[in-house]
């Protein structure tokens, strides 16, 4: 009995994450994805030239491997010498997720853009916008449904008379988004921005047009607001605040997260956080950051009803980026430059 509970809790989760009204994918670590957060932030780097990154999240995992996702992504500053204290900034990701071992599968990539100019001494304003397509695919051989009980056990010869029409959809997805930062000292930084998704409001749906009242995605919008304070030259600590509303969904993530100077000179860094999203989990932080390389860890330990099922076991998330300056290159423009040690 335990298992079918299981199995049917996995559906539940599967079937609202198919809903056109549920949240999109997310990472805890959003700061450490900042393409998909926001277009703008693509070329935001205002230390190095170019950053790789990749993410990995395994959500649910005792109910059976419920969510995956993944994602790599880049990019990197063009076009220093034609603009008056400005550049283009160009980057590009892919995203996976798996719902379900597998029965629920999307697929993304998209480009991105944005333009930063520098204002005043002290700040930076970035405008981005991005493109991309999008893959969903369905294995209903892997699915049963309730009219499939029979009273012992789901039986798949019996027919779900389920309605769908399609196993496999495309569609495009286009995305704005506005930053500005605020490098108010060698010891203070202040950073906002908001974006929008899913602008075209592309239709979603396995099955057919006339079976379902709206198929369209809700815009998703995106606000963020964080901080660096340098304290001595021990520590940067960064509060910082994440909400996405898309639909009905609401998403907040609030916390910080500081790094410890173990070197000296800033080449050593100790991460440790510790985040709170709403009605859903706790998300303590660890990381370690050497020379050009981050690498963060974190765990989200489950606080709404669901750790009923789940014993707290939420999800854990791993990030790495690789951040590094142009063989060569040199920077005609003098930006604002971070708070570091």
């Amino acid at each position: 009995m335990k298992h079918i509970v299981k199995h049917i809790i996995i559906l539940f989760f599967v079937f609202n994450w198919m809903n056109i009204n549920a949240q999109d994918l997310h990472f805890s670590q959003y700061f450490n994805a900042p393409l998909l957060v926001n277009p703008a932030n693509t070329g935001f780097i205002t230390d190095y030239d170019y950053r790789i990154g990749g993410n990995y999240r395994n959500q649910w995992a005792n109910f059976g491997n419920a969510y995956k996702t993944m994602s790599i992504w880049a990019d990197g500053q063009l076009f220093y010498n034609k603009f008056e204290n400005g550049w283009i900034g160009l980057g590009g990701a892919l995203l996976k997720d798996e719902a379900g071992g597998g029965t629920l599968t999307a697929t993304r990539g998209f480009f991105s853009a944005a333009y930063h100019q520098v204002i005043s001494d002290n700040g930076l304003l970035s405008i981005g916008a991005g493109f991309g397509m999008v893959n969903k695919r369905v294995d209903v051989s892997k699915l049963v449904f309730n009219n499939q009980w029979n009273g012992q056990f789901f039986d798949i010869t019996i027919p779900s008379n389920e309605p769908f029409f399609h196993t496999s959809i495309y569609y495009t997805d286009l995305q704005i988004g506005v930053n500005y930062a605020a490098f108010i000292s060698d010891n203070l930084y202040l950073n906002a921005g908001i974006s929008a998704f899913h602008i075209n409001q592309p239709s979603e749906s396995f099955f057919a047009a006339s079976s379902t009242a709206n198929t369209q995605l809700n815009p998703r919008l995106n606000f963020f607001l964080n901080a660096q304070i340098k304290i001595q030259n021990l520590w940067i600590v960064n509060p910082n605040i994440y909400v996405s509303k898309m639909g009905s969904a609401t998403e907040t993530v609030i916390g910080l997260n500081a790094n410890r100077n173990l070197s000296g000179d800033g080449s050593n860094q100790l991460i440790l956080g510790l985040y709170y999203r709403n009605n859903d989990a706790i998300i303590p932080v660890i990381g370690y950051e050497l020379n050009n390389y981050k690498l963060t860890f974190n765990y989200d330990a489950t606080i709404s009803s669901v750790n009923t099922y789940n014993a707290m076991q939420g999800a854990y998330e791993v990030s790495i980026i690789k951040s590094g300056i142009w063989k060569g290159g040199d920077k005609s423009i003098k930006c604002p430059k971070m708070v570091r040690f």
